[in-house]
């Protein structure tokens, strides 16, 4: 049952994967994003927007909803701001916390008239490894760690309404926004690598897939989980203790 999808930050990266792969299913692509997509998909609607801002947020939205029923939602964007438990600011939490929980939020409340009116909705929200922790991500963990935490909340909430919520948790993902935190030269990036199991970074399309698949209507009966796409790193963290 092919349908509209709401995509935040589709415009590169996991998002454009996202949104290459939907299109592909025969879905039709909204994305809301500072970054104009380099190539528009089939029927793709672009809604320019600093997701950051609060007030542009509700006005994207509005202008997404007016004539459309979208009954499925990526809550992709987000930022990182390293540090530590001594370097971290409250100028880095209220900006990360701001993308990645105020944001998706919004998304959601935009939604669900359409997805209730439908008795169907999905909602995939993009979380991270770094939720289980991650050293010098201090604000960047406890925030995707949020967001699983709404995603669960939501799913509860949201099940008699046919609406499922889950979160996908990337592991290294070889995306801009990772190489421009883990130069390629790096000892720490290199140990990275060594430590996933099937030995690559992830690429945004195997993020896509796992996407593309709770996005399903045949998907009805997964709510309130967490995917993790690591490459076997979740599961091989877990047993070394």
């Amino acid at each position: 049952m092919p349908g509209w999808v709401l995509i935040t930050g589709a415009g590169r990266g996991i998002g454009r994967a996202c949104a290459e792969r939907l299109s592909q299913e025969g879905h039709a692509i909204v994305t809301l994003d500072r970054h104009a997509p380099e190539r528009a998909l089939p029927g793709e609607v672009f809604i320019p927007v600093d997701l950051a801002d609060e007030a542009a947020t509700s006005a994207a939205l509005a202008e997404a909803t007016r004539d459309r029923a979208i009954t499925r939602l990526v809550n992709n964007v987000g930022t990182v701001r390293p540090g530590s438990a001594e370097s971290a600011t409250t100028a880095d939490l209220e900006a990360v916390v701001s993308l990645t929980l105020r944001c998706p939020m919004q998304c959601v409340r935009a939604l669900l008239p359409a997805m209730k009116s439908a008795r169907f909705g999905r909602i995939v929200s993009i979380s991270s490894r770094a939720a289980l922790g991650k050293e010098l991500r201090v604000v960047y963990s406890a925030a995707k760690a949020g967001l699983e935490g709404m995603t669960k909340t939501w799913a509860l909430e949201l099940a008699p309404h046919g609406i499922t919520a889950n979160a996908v948790g990337p592991g290294p993902i070889g995306t801009e926004l990772f190489h421009r935190n883990n130069p390629a030269d790096s000892p720490r990036t290199r140990a990275i690598v060594e430590a996933i199991p099937v030995k690559r970074l992830g690429a945004p399309e195997d993020v896509a897939h796992a996407v593309a698949s709770l996005l399903d209507e045949r998907a009805g009966f997964i709510t309130g989980q967490v995917l993790y796409v690591c490459g076997g790193m979740t599961v091989g963290n877990a047993g070394a203790g």
